[in-house]
């Protein structure tokens, strides 16, 4: 007995002194994990590296969100392919978001204004909120120059043609953005997708809307080889 416990005595001690390291080592994730949080909320209006154009999938939406909330984006008949989802400032790494600004919040009417090509005035109206308060833009700004981005993709016409679910690699909608985009490089569009659906198509921008490289936390295309195109509605 006496022995195991002269045995276990140093451990006992390493073990300790593991355990006050591992706690020290969590605090400082903990405290990098806030600093992180806090450089993404709140931060200085205009200080950003480039844009990221955001573009969803209408009926990968609605059938996500929009159909539970009995959304009018979702309704039959409405034909919407892409619709601008966002444009975000965007650091070389990580975001801002909630920024500080002057400026005042867009009227009903201005948000109403990018339902064409938003699909609603209420998403035009958060991304202002959320994103478009750091770009050092004024509110009518922002959604014109929203609206030029949106402008300067062109859309592939075939997707309006989509009529029944379609299963297919997700790359085969980066090819396609590829070849109705001349100009545009493989590492300045990646798409995403969420439960299976392919979700949105996102195109990097610089602060003058041209095309540029995504960050590396941009930079995430989903892998899917049998993912899932939702029909327009």
């Amino acid at each position: 007995f006496h022995v195991f416990r002269e045995f276990t005595r140093p451990y006992r001690a390493e073990t300790q002194e593991g355990e006050a390291k591992m706690r020290l080592l969590l605090l400082a994730i903990a405290a990098l994990c806030w600093a992180n949080a806090a450089r993404a909320e709140g931060e200085r209006a205009g200080d950003f590296d480039y844009y990221v154009l955001s573009l969803s999938w209408s009926s990968a939406w609605c059938a996500l969100e929009g159909d539970s909330r009995n959304d009018p984006q979702c309704d039959a008949g409405r034909g919407l392919t892409f619709v601008l989802h966002g444009l975000w400032p965007q650091y070389a790494d990580g975001w801002p978001s909630f920024c500080r600004t002057k400026e005042r919040d867009p009227t009903r009417s201005e948000s109403a204004a990018m339902a064409d090509i938003m699909g609603g005035s209420g998403l035009a109206f958060y991304q202002w909120k959320k994103h478009g308060r750091c770009s050092g833009l004024t509110a009518q700004d922002y959604y014109h120059t929203a609206r030029e981005a949106y402008r300067r993709v062109t859309v592939p016409d075939l997707f309006a043609d989509v009529s029944r679910p379609l299963t297919l690699p997700a790359s085969v909608i980066e090819d396609a953005f590829l070849e109705a985009n001349p100009g545009l490089a493989r590492d300045q569009i990646t798409i995403t997708c969420a439960d299976g659906l392919i979700q949105e198509a996102r195109i990097c921008l610089t602060p003058e809307l041209g095309f540029r490289r995504c960050g590396d936390d941009v930079i995430r295309d989903c892998r899917l080889k049998d993912a899932v195109l939702e029909p327009v509605r």
